[in-house]
């Protein structure tokens, strides 16, 4: 009654996803692959593993033990190919990362072409996401976040600028027509482009000067979804629809090109740069391995 090991893989790909199109972008499968997998597995065992429907794909109880084994049975057997992989000559495989679109517009574009140029023969697959997940179940070999929302029991690097702020601004047409705000409180009479996570929050709007904190709860006329949609909001300052708060490298462009405009500069809130997280397992993946080598050396950033 022996398994592949390529059907065991995609029953927990699957499993762990909640899903055969979520486990497909993971996996780098196609879906009907991976369904194909599974129901070999299932008629070899003899007993059904996920309950599908069309919303959800669910493991049965008998799933569910199977994935409680086969997890550290898989890690164990990936750990054990990678130390043969470290015996190559250029490390090789693929590196999944998870990150927030923040570190995939800002951080990654100064690391990824380098790090492909040194290593030609590992392949890169950046997830950017706002939700704040779990990489290993998520399929990613390590993930990039801010130190306040670093899962336990990870290890954590610094990766890009140590400090970063966030940025205040509105296109000078705009400012024209409805005044330059001397304190963060006036931003409450302006029209303030806003963003919401995928959890239904909103962006906070904070503000700090020589031990003041102001925390707003502004409004505005257009409110997009963090990430994808921020561009848009971006687009929408430099065409004068209000007051956009984002991070100062994202609009640093626009501030150099007179698009926008910064106000209440002095007040604009720091905070520590990001972390490249990943789990603490006495042997990492060879090109997981290769990326924080390469990242270490990339210090200080600048």
């Amino acid at each position: 009654m022996a398994a592949d090991l390529g059907d065991l893989t995609a029953f927990v790909a699957v499993a762990r996803s909640g899903g055969f199109r979520d486990a497909a972008r993971v996996s780098g499968s196609s879906a009907s692959s991976l369904s194909e997998a599974v129901r070999r597995l299932e008629k070899r065992l003899g007993v059904r593993l996920l309950n599908r429907s069309t919303r959800s794909v669910v493991p049965t109880e008998a799933g569910a033990r199977l994935l409680d084994r086969l997890g550290p049975a898989l890690v164990e057997i990936e750990a054990a190919l990678d130390v043969v992989n470290g015996f190559r000559d250029r490390p090789a495989g693929t590196l999944r990362l998870n990150v927030p679109a923040s570190a995939a517009r800002l951080i990654l574009p100064r690391i990824v072409p380098g790090f492909l140029a040194a290593y030609p023969d590992i392949r890169v697959e950046v997830i950017a996401e706002e939700s704040f997940v779990d990489v290993l179940a998520a399929g990613c070999d390590a993930g990039i976040r801010y130190d306040e929302r670093l899962e336990q029991d990870m290890i954590a690097t610094p990766i890009g600028p140590r400090e970063q702020r966030l940025a205040t601004a509105a296109s000078p047409r705009y400012l024209d027509r409805h005044g330059r705000p001397d304190h963060p409180r006036e931003l409450l009479g302006h029209a303030c482009l806003l963003g919401r996570f995928a959890s239904g929050a909103m962006t906070a709007w904070e503000f700090e000067r020589d031990g003041e904190v102001v925390k707003l709860d502004p409004t505005g006329p257009l409110v997009v979804r963090v990430g994808a949609a921020t561009d848009l909001a971006v687009d929408a300052a430099v065409a004068g629809c209000g007051v956009i708060n984002l991070f100062e490298d994202w609009l640093r462009p626009h501030f150099d090109s007179g698009a926008l405009e910064p106000i209440l500069e002095p007040w604009w809130q720091r905070f520590s740069g990001p972390f490249l997280y990943y789990p603490g397992r006495r042997y990492l993946p060879a090109p997981l391995r290769a990326f924080i080598d390469f990242t270490s050396s990339l210090r200080p950033w600048g």
